[in-house]
């Protein structure tokens, strides 16, 4: 299959997706989130849950707060 093909067969949610303001390379920090939501619940503190959550996939503390933000806005209310 190629890339255009795959395009092709997936344009209707490719656009949804786009349209909701989220990103191809989100992809990459979904169990970056899914980490952060676990120390978050576990009690730790936000600081330190960032702070080890960029050690730990070798990002910045920005980039992980900005992931954060992105990924807790509600996709009816735009993209980020």
């Amino acid at each position: 299959m190629t890339i255009f093909e795959i395009l092709k067969f997936n344009r209707e949610l490719l656009d949804r997706i786009r349209n909701s303001g989220i990103r191809l390379e989100d992809t990459e920090y979904i169990d970056l989130f899914t980490d952060y939501n676990n120390m978050v619940a576990a009690g730790d503190k936000v600081s330190y849950a960032v702070a080890c959550l960029a050690t730990n996939y070798h990002i910045s503390e920005r980039k992980v707060y900005s992931l954060i933000k992105r990924f807790q806005t509600d996709c009816n209310s735009g993209a980020v």
